[in-house]
């Protein structure tokens, strides 16, 4: 049964240029696009979004980054989707990434590392009612 996940292009990555190219290697790796948009956030809402991460010590920069630009937010779906996203995404740095995982291919930094992907179901949930109301996910 396919399962949903979520996603962001990150602001890094838009600007780079590499969206289209992320989005292919979704598709090639059996993802649907339930739902997308390409939008820009404020830091208020970059920090409710990460709010399990107020802690620690990389929370601000994060925030600020992730409200620096235009990113893309998407509900992806297939079978297994939030293991074999989290497999195609690599590492978090980029440096420690496998060879063939969008990381590699197109994150600068632990930061500026392209894509992010919801780590479990309850962690998906909630990052997709975040940011798309229920008539958004046809």
């Amino acid at each position: 049964m396919p399962q949903r996940t979520f996603s962001i292009i990150k602001p890094d990555a838009v600007r780079k240029g590499y969206t289209g190219a992320i989005l292919a290697e979704l598709d090639r790796a059996g993802f649907r696009i339930v739902a997308a948009k390409k939008q820009s956030i404020s830091k208020p809402q970059a920090e409710g979004f990460y709010h399990v991460h107020k802690e620690r010590p990389f929370f601000g920069d994060l925030c600020t980054f992730m409200s620096s630009g235009p990113l893309f937010l998407m509900v992806l779906e297939k079978d297994n989707a939030i293991a074999d996203l989290r497999k195609l995404m690599g590492a978090t740095n980029p440096a420690n990434a496998e060879e063939g995982t969008i990381r590699k291919k197109f994150a600068g930094s632990i930061q500026e590392n392209a894509i992010h992907g919801s780590d479990a179901e309850e962690t998906a949930a909630f990052e997709i009612g975040y940011w798309f109301a229920g008539y958004e996910l046809i």
